[in-house]
C-alpha cells in the first residue's frame, strides 16, 4: 500500500474519530434536553421529594452538565457503558446478545440484498429502455415508495396470518437451532431485503450507465463485443467505485435503520432494545445504543471511502 494510500486512510480515520466524538456530544445533549426528571419517571408518581432528591444525589445529576458527559465518555473509553436505570443491569453486557441478533439479522438480509441488487442492476442495464429494464425500474420504484413498516405488515399479514407459512413474532435465543433461528429471522430479513434492495439496484444501474456513455465503451462496441461482455469486462470494473459506496451505506442502513422492522416482528436486537427503554426513559441505555449505532454507521462510511480510494485511481490522484 503506498504513501498516498496510507495517508488518505488516516485522515478518514481521523475525521471518523473527531466525527463520531461530535456526535457524542449530541447524543449527550439531546437526552439531557428530554422533558422530565430521570429521578421521578423511575420511583414512580408516588415518591417524595426527598426520596427524589435523594436518587438524583445518588444518580449523579446533581453535577454539571460537562462533568456528567466526560465522565460517561471516560466510561465508554473504558469499556463501560454504566448500568440502565430501569433494571441495574450493565448495559455492555445486556447488549452482548442484542447486537449479535442485530448483526445477524442484517448478514442475512445483505447476503441476499447486495448480490440481486448487482445481478439486477446488470439486467436492467443490459435491456435498458426495454420491457425488462421497465419492469425492474417500475417494480423497484414501488418498492422504494412503500414505507419499511408497511411492507413489515403486508409479510406478517400474508405469510404469517393468511398462509401460515413463516411466524409472525421472531423470536430467537441462545443457543436456538440454525434451521429454526432462519425460520425465524425470514420474514424480517425479506422486508429488509425489499427496503434496501431497489436503492442498491437503481444506484449501481446509473453508476453503469454513466461509464456506458465514456469512450473506450464506444471503442469496445465498435470491435463487435457482445454488449453482455462489454457490461461484464469493462463497464462493471470502472464503476466498482460508486457501487460500493452505495453498498456500505445500505449495510449501514441495515444495522442502524432496523429499529422499526425489529419492533414490528417483536426481534430481541438493538432497535428492540433501545425502543423498550426509552419508553422508560433510560438514559444511559437510549446514549449506549446511539453512540453504537453511529459508531458502526461511521466506521461502515470510512470503509467505503477506503475501498472507493483503493477501487479508483482518480481518487488517488485528485490533482
Amino acid at each position: 500500500m503506498s504513501a498516498t494510500i496510507l495517508k488518505l486512510v488516516a485522515q478518514r480515520v481521523a475525521l471518523g474519530i473527531v466525527l463520531l466524538l461530535a456526535v457524542s456530544v449530541l447524543i449527550f445533549v439531546g437526552t439531557q434536553i428530554l422533558p422530565g426528571d430521570v429521578a421521578a419517571s423511575i420511583l414512580g408518581q408516588s415518591a417524595t421529594p426527598e426520596a427524589v432528591a435523594n436518587l438524583r444525589q445518588e444518580l449523579g445529576l446533581n453535577d454539571p452538565a460537562y462533568v456528567r458527559y466526560f465522565r460517561w465518555l471516560g466510561g465508554v473509553l473504558t469499556g463501560d457503558l454504566g448500568k440502565a436505570l430501569s433494571s441495574g443491569q450493565d448495559i455492555a453486557s445486556s447488549l452482548g446478545g442484542r447486537l449479535w441478533n442485530t448483526l445477524f439479522l442484517a448478514f442475512w438480509a445483505a447476503v441476499v440484498s447486495v448480490p440481486l441488487a448487482i445481478i439486477l442492476g446488470l439486467i436492467a442495464v443490459r435491456y435498458r429502455n426495454g420491457f425488462v429494464d421497465k419492469l425492474i425500474s417500475g417494480l423497484a420504484l414501488a418498492s422504494t415508495s412503500l414505507p419499511e413498516f408497511f411492507i413489515g405488515y403486508l409479510l406478517v399479514y400474508f405469510f404469517a396470518v393468511k398462509w401460515q407459512i413463516f411466524p409472525g413474532i421472531s423470536t430467537v435465543y441462545e443457543g436456538m437451532p440454525f434451521i429454526e433461528r432462519m425460520q425465524a429471522i425470514a420474514l424480517p430479513a425479506t422486508a429488509l431485503t425489499l427496503v434496501v434492495l431497489a436503492h442498491m439496484m437503481r444506484m449501481t444501474r446509473a453508476a453503469i450507465l454513466n461509464v456506458m456513455q465514456s469512450a473506450y465503451i464506444e471503442t469496445a462496441e465498435l470491435k463487435g463485443l457482445r454488449p453482455i461482455e462489454i457490461i461484464r469486462r469493462h463497464a462493471f470494473p470502472n464503476a466498482i467505485a460508486p457501487i460500493i459506496n452505495v453498498v456500505m451505506l445500505n449495510l449501514a442502513y441495515l444495522i442502524v435503520g432496523v429499529v422499526v422492522i425489529e419492533v414490528i416482528f417483536v426481534y430481541p436486537g438493538m432497535g428492540q432494545y433501545l425502543v423498550d427503554h426509552v419508553a422508560k426513559r433510560d438514559v444511559p441505555v437510549v446514549q449506549a445504543v446511539g453512540l453504537i449505532f453511529a459508531a458502526v454507521y461511521i466506521g461502515l462510511n470510512i470503509i467505503a471511502d477506503i475501498a472507493a480510494i483503493v477501487a479508483n485511481p482518480r481518487l488517488r490522484h485528485p490533482k
